[in-house]
């Protein structure tokens, strides 16, 4: 029988060759066949997939119960690594800055641990090993192959640097953002920048609504609405001496209620229509739904989540919902699930170029995995 010892390192060895190695969104295709590699050789059953990349895996228990599904994300991000360690990242511009790698290995312990029970498992386990998370494609397309088609309950984690070591946080409810983008162009009348009165500066209008939008949370919105409206991108004229006649501006949207967004949206159409208007200009709003909703931690799921945390040892705590977003919701919109953060030790943020998790929580938290999974199985949930 392997020893805990041998299998840490086991565990530490495989994340560090895919930190290593990262790849980008949809070109996981080195970080696929590695995986694979694993689960051929432990014998545990790969699904076909229509996918280019990412993998689903399968173990079936000796009794009968309930589908439960484990999800880990396996791309990188484009950024440059700065951390000065023996695994460091040989793809230039290319970084595991969000702990993919962490999660994958995670995962990958898990199925080896659970691989060894299928005398005490209850049921059918998926292992979703999903591509493609940092561009918000993989859980949709994951779904579209039907393969989770009939799953009772899903359950997905993420590390969070700003947790101790050793803690797991959710809550009920939403738990990260809905992501929604915006693209608005702005056409006026160019003019010579020293007779700006012959032409409609499209640069002034785009003030106007960038003013005006800050007023959709306080003002059309109550001012404790868990909302943010942001523009991050302005783009316009090439020349000093010329007021161009088009000007493109783009942001994000993020809320915890879809009702919320649809509000927001609805409010910021009519600014531009009552801004296009008063300047005679044509403005222009295109609504990107480009990430994912609200993620919506099921109650009873969470709860389960929480305690099986509790009793592998980790230190639970209850969390507000934070703005960013994750794309395991759009599993929770067909699927019961609970997400949860574990505490990853490093320093730096996540996305941070010296973002480092430490190897030491990597044990821990497969052994959580590997045991929420096999109670999750024999736990008497209600209907979900």
């Amino acid at each position: 029988m392997i020893s805990n010892s041998t299998f840490e390192q086991f565990l530490i060895s495989f994340r560090h060759d895919l930190h290593a190695h990262p790849e980008l969104s949809k070109k996981e295709v080195r970080t696929t066949h590695k995986i694979r590699e694993q689960l051929e050789l432990h014998q545990i059953t790969i699904l076909p997939l229509t996918l280019a990349t990412g993998l689903v895996a399968e173990i079936i228990g000796d009794y009968p119960g309930p589908t439960i599904v484990l999800r880990g994300d396996i791309d990188a991000l484009p950024i440059q690594e700065e951390n000065d360690v023996a695994f460091r990242s040989v793809s230039h511009g290319i970084m595991h800055a969000c702990g993919h790698d962490f999660h994958t290995t995670a995962l990958l312990g898990a199925a080896i641990q659970l691989k060894k029970q299928t005398g005490n498992i209850y049921g059918r386990i998926l292992f979703v090993f999903q591509p493609a998370e940092e561009i918000g494609y993989g859980a949709a397309a994951i779904i579209e192959t039907g393969l989770l088609n009939k799953a009772d309950a899903i359950f997905g984690w993420h590390n969070d640097p700003t947790l101790p070591l050793g803690t797991v946080a959710s809550c009920h409810g939403a738990v990260t953002a809905s992501v929604d983008a915006f693209d608005i162009t702005i056409t006026g009348r160019g003019s010579h920048a020293a007779k700006p009165n012959e032409g409609n500066d499209p640069f002034i209008i785009t003030s106007q609504l960038i003013t005006a939008f800050q007023t959709i949370i306080s003002r059309f919105l109550p001012s404790n609405t868990n909302a943010v409206v942001s523009i991050t991108q302005i783009h316009g004229g090439n020349n000093r001496n010329v007021i161009p006649e088009k000007v493109v501006l783009s942001g994000t949207v993020r809320a915890f209620d879809a009702k919320i967004v649809e509000l927001i949206k609805q409010r910021m159409q009519q600014l531009i229509t009552g801004l296009a208007f008063t300047n005679e200009a044509i403005i222009e709003l295109e609504w990107v739904e480009e990430f994912s909703p609200a993620t919506n931690n099921h109650p009873e799921l969470t709860d389960f989540a929480l305690q099986l945390a509790e009793l592998n040892g980790f230190t639970i705590e209850k969390m507000e919902p934070l703005s960013i977003g994750e794309d395991f919701a759009n599993y929770q919109t067909v699927i019961p699930g609970a997400f949860v953060f574990i505490g990853s030790g490093s320093p730096y943020p996540l996305h941070h170029p010296q973002f480092k998790a430490d190897d030491n929580i990597l044990l821990p938290i497969t052994n959580y995995l590997f045991q929420l999974t096999l109670a999750a199985g024999q736990h008497p949930f209600k209907k979900l």
